[in-house]
């Protein structure tokens, strides 16, 4: 397991680009756990030597796993926090402590309230102030920092603006404590929690920067893709107060710690032959030329040894020979990735295919996250496969009821009191819609319902591409039946209905969502559930015949160099595809989960699968109206 040095991160410097001492890690999970242990160790010497611990704490999805460890760590090997003083980072203002969405519900919930820790040693920003209070509850949480020594250790996420607590850009070196405004983006980010932008707050009380930087130790978290682009500008962008971390820049004690997609933009990772000396494999070689392609606007096919030569990667010529035999090498690597045929073409060489050409038939199993991610994210084929008499079967993971809103279960059930002479229960229903509010969990009777809505609309779209009605199933695992966008982690309940459901189909595909920047984190979770299925599972022999593919939802999609099959659509196929999107209008017109492009879902794939295209037309590549790209997953 690595190491996280106590030594001034000034002494460290991963790569000349990078201005901020980082340590990359396969996954989150394996992060998680070396940060708990460094602040494990921090407590524990603090303890030896009869002094007090002074920890600075971050809310948000990327200290959870941290704060399970620490939990793990004090009932199973005795960690104390009898000597711990905390400080969190911010609180959103107005909030109720017993809300939700507060900070303060979500610190008990995940560490506070299952350790030793004295109350008096808490301490929040209070999101229950009256206005005139707050200018001097900011100046006297400032002051219980100093008169407790300061912070040893100041734990930080980071959001998509830069913000570090909720010092938005703009935000200057010596702000303090105080009430700030909150950023649209953050705002819109935060709006999936809140299951509307209007219910997020407007304003927040937070942490100041300069009180952030006289920590004495600083450790920021960063997962996921969505995170890359904002951590690159922080770690070798200039500082500014248009990125608010860029100022760690110049705190002397300061690491990142990353997983591998949030470190998949860092200059040593995206493009390692402008570092310096890189180990050419196979996969490198065959990203760096499409990287020069695109950065040459050539086709591949006309990129010249001058080309290489003038962008770090003179020595790859020297292992590959001239540009003329690399660049046919490749292209023809691109060109077998393109195929119209994604259960395999019966009776061809398949040698230079994505799929194999038998069985002729395939049982074909899609996993769908939510009730449209189907459709939306593979739906041109889906439709070739069902054209191309396979045996399609597709499995909704869950309900979805989420993400319907409160206007659209209200209209179905007044559509239902109009339709049976037994109104009693639907007024009661009625009741409960417009008396809800997005601090509380939907009442059981409200989910069914919104599911009623997702599951009615999944099957008007499966009949419209020819799907039998017997081939599609709904698992509504229970992960993620907790009536809020906050979810429970997977359990074996969960486990044996993915795997009762591949064992009953026995497919020769599967294909799932591998998108993990969806923005409440359930695509994650259902790939987890399929991972750990399949692990289970592996002693099954049909497994052995069976591949799988992952596809991408509506926020991201695979990079060029990662495309294993590529499908292309004709434009009669993307009218297709966008008239089955539209059977779900529940999710149509605002929708309630639109992470950070206000398009409705239909439109930004249309538009993902137009760039896909035009991508592999610009490498040189037959000129497609639309493409639709998956990886496969080897298991």
């Amino acid at each position: 397991m690595k190491d996280i040095s106590y030594q001034p991160a000034g002494q460290f410097e991963n790569t000349r680009f990078e201005k901020i001492h980082n340590i990359i890690f396969n996954n989150s999970v394996e992060a998680s756990l070396v940060v708990a242990k460094e602040i494990a160790d921090l407590i524990n010497s603090k303890q030896q030597k009869n002094e007090t611990c002074v920890l600075g704490l971050a809310t948000g999805s990327s200290p959870v796993r941290v704060y399970e460890e620490l939990v793990r760590m004090h009932k199973e090997e005795g960690l104390s926090f009898s000597n711990v003083m905390t400080f969190n980072l911010d609180e959103y203002y107005p909030m109720k402590k017993e809300s939700l969405h507060s900070y303060y519900y979500f610190m008990y919930e995940h560490l506070f309230g299952h350790v030793d820790i004295s109350e008096e040693n808490v301490h929040i920003p209070n999101g229950e102030l009256s206005e005139n209070e707050v200018l001097q509850y900011c100046l006297d949480y400032e002051k219980k920092i100093r008169d407790a020594g300061g912070i040893d250790f100041q734990l930080l996420g980071i959001g998509r603006t830069g913000h570090i607590g909720f010092n938005e850009p703009g935000s200057h070196l010596n702000s303090a404590t105080r009430l700030i405004t909150l950023d649209y983006i953050t705002r819109v980010d935060a709006a999936s929690s809140f299951l509307a932008i209007e219910n997020v707050p407007r304003t927040a009380i937070t942490m100041g920067i300069s009180t952030v930087m006289v920590a004495k130790r600083v450790v920021l978290l960063g997962w996921g893709q969505h995170k890359a682009h904002i951590l690159k500008d922080t770690i070798e962008g200039e500082i500014s107060s248009e990125v608010p971390a860029t100022y760690l820049q110049k705190h002397q004690n300061t690491t990142f710690i990353l997983d591998t997609e949030a470190g998949s933009e860092l200059t040593r990772n995206k493009t390692p032959w402008l570092v310096g000396p890189c180990d050419w494999t196979e996969t490198l070689k065959y990203r760096a030329v499409i990287w020069l392609s695109n950065l040459k606007n050539k086709s591949v096919l006309k990129l010249t040894d001058k080309d290489y030569n003038n962008n770090g990667m003179s020595s790859l010529l020297i292992e590959e020979g001239p540009a003329y035999d690399l660049n046919i090498k490749i292209f023809n690597k691109l060109q077998h990735t393109i195929t119209g045929w994604p259960g395999g073409k019966p009776k061809a060489d398949d040698t230079h295919r994505p799929e194999r050409a038998l069985p002729t038939k395939k049982r074909a199993l899609i996993f769908s996250p939510h009730p449209d991610d189907d459709v939306i994210s593979m739906g041109g084929t889906f439709d070739r496969l069902i054209e191309q008499g396979h045996e399609v079967h597709v499995v909704y993971q869950t309900s979805g009821n989420i993400a319907v809103s409160n206007e659209d279960a209200l209209k179905a059930a007044e559509i239902a009191r109009s339709l049976t002479s037994e109104k009693a229960k639907l007024d009661t229903l009625i009741s409960s819609i417009k008396n809800s509010d997005s601090g509380t969990p939907d009442s059981i009777e409200i989910r069914k319902l919104k599911a009623s809505i997702r599951r009615s609309e999944s099957f008007a779209a499966t009949r419209y591409l020819g799907l039998p009605d017997e081939n599609v199933h709904f698992l509504d695992l229970p992960f993620y039946e907790t009536g809020t966008v906050r979810k429970n982690k997977l359990s074996s309940a969960d486990i044996l209905l993915m795997e009762g459901i591949i064992k009953k189909i026995k497919p020769h595909q599967i294909y799932a969502a591998g998108d993990l920047a969806d923005p409440h984190g359930t695509h994650k979770v259902c790939l987890e559930a399929l991972f750990e299925s399949l692990k289970n599972l592996a002693k099954e022999s049909f497994l052995k015949d069976c591949w799988v593919w992952l596809y991408r939802g509506a926020w991201h999609e695979w990079e060029t160099h990662e495309i294993e099959m590529a499908v292309p659509m004709s434009p009669d196929q993307v009218l297709k595809k966008r008239n089955a999107i539209f059977y779900h209008q529940s999710q149509k017109d605002g929708v309630m989960f639109q992470g950070n492009d206000n398009r409705e879902f239909w439109m930004r794939v249309e538009d993902r699968n137009r760039i896909t295209a035009e991508k592999y037309h610009n490498l040189g590549l037959a000129d497609y109206e639309a493409m639709e790209a998956f990886v496969r997953y080897r298991f």
